[in-house]
């Protein structure tokens, strides 16, 4: 009887010691991921857009990716502390918004490459930063599609309704895949240099091999209607810091 207790004991503190394991796996500074399955999709602004396209933004071209996770929310100042244990430069402040569930911002792409590597070295993954197609096909909500610009108020903080600040993550709707503030907020950096469209059709592209803008993409807080749709494609010079400059992370499935 003492034999098969102790038998007992040992197998329960074997499986609470696998359920620790597997929660320690997912660290509260980590993101939560959401995974968009791969397909083909048509990159740029379409006609339907027209009114808000830019000539940055064509010409139109296909696109197909592989599946991958990305961050459900974009980077709160809370995650890039926890990992970093400061801010780099002028950090948040209570004009443009901070607190825990406020975006990070005032991040240069160098920065957010540190960022990436701390991550990485602490979690043993291999987080990223999206590539521009990926950060677009998971706006228009992956294979299922979605139009964030129909009722932009309901998706996006930007100049008319976001008072002059950043908001906590989270706050407006999510897109089809479940994604929050993938307009307005903060502009997200991607891991592209910034470059012109080709027409061509492409299988998981990451860009040009140089340059000297990276890009960003979705548009901020201060920015209007116009400027806070999906194929809105910005760039800014990797060192640069701004209040409207701020980060979502992916994570491949290969």
């Amino acid at each position: 009887m003492k034999a098969n207790i102790l038998k007992v004991a040992l197998v329960g503190a074997a499986a609470a010691a696998l359920t620790a394991c597997g929660e320690a796996t997912q660290q509260s500074y980590e993101p939560e991921m959401v995974e968009v399955e791969g397909g083909t999709f048509t990159m740029g602004c379409p006609e339907n857009e027209d009114d808000d396209c830019d000539k940055r933004e064509r010409p139109l071209h296909s696109v197909t990716l592989s599946s991958f996770l990305i961050g459900k929310y974009e980077v709160t100042q809370k995650q890039w502390i926890a990992v970093m244990g400061g801010w780099p430069g002028t950090g948040p402040d209570s004009t443009f918004g901070a607190g825990d569930s406020y975006p990070a911002y005032n991040v240069s792409w160098d920065d957010v490459q540190r960022f990436i590597d701390t991550l990485n070295k602490k979690t043993g993954k291999r987080y990223r930063l999206p590539t521009e197609a990926e950060w677009e096909y998971a706006a228009r909500g992956g294979a299922a599609g979605d139009n964030l610009d129909a009722d932009i108020d309901s998706v996006a903080w930007y100049y008319d309704n976001s008072h002059y600040s950043t908001h906590a993550v989270g706050a407006k709707a999510a897109n089809a895949l479940g994604l929050h503030d993938m307009l307005g907020n903060v502009w997200e950096w991607c891991s592209d240099w910034y470059g012109l469209y080709s027409s061509d059709a492409q299988t998981n592209p990451r860009g040009y091999e140089s340059g000297t803008h990276r890009i960003i993409r979705g548009g901020g807080w201060t920015d209007v209607h116009a400027r806070c749709h999906v194929a809105i494609r910005g760039g800014s010079l990797p060192h640069e810091r701004d209040s409207n400059l701020g980060l979502r992370l992916v994570l491949s499935l290969d």
